[in-house]
């Protein structure tokens, strides 16, 4: 079973920075990609960062300031962000996607709060 555990969630003053990472176990698959969501206020979580096999993509508005990079042989993915702004205050989400053949597979991570208060 994938297993994905989160830490580096804190409180940040706006133009701050925090890292957060994302370790992953029981992975089982040759295919997969790995990121981070947040909550935001609609029902649906937005993505924040992607990275697949090297390849990364970013939300517009997190271009620039978050860095999204993988450790460990890929079984950790870590978010940096930059120049924290107040609307970045949410739950983030780390997830992994595992491919098999025409079927894709989702795990998430328990959540870790960013908050970005002066």
């Amino acid at each position: 079973q994938v297993q994905l555990v989160e830490s580096g969630g804190g409180l940040v003053q706006p133009g701050g920075s925090l890292r957060l990472s994302c370790t992953a176990s029981g992975i089982i698959f040759e295919r997969y990609a790995m990121g981070w969501y947040r909550q935001g206020t609609g029902n649906q979580r937005e993505l924040v960062a992607g990275i697949s096999a090297g390849s990364t993509n970013y939300a517009d508005s997190v271009k620039g300031r978050f860095t999204i990079s993988s450790e460990d042989a890929g079984n950790t993915v870590v978010l940096q962000m930059n120049s924290l702004k107040p609307e970045d205050t949410d739950v983030y989400y780390c997830t992994l996607k595992g491919i098999a053949g025409p079927y894709e597979y989702d795990y998430w991570g328990q959540g870790t709060q960013v908050t970005v208060s002066s």
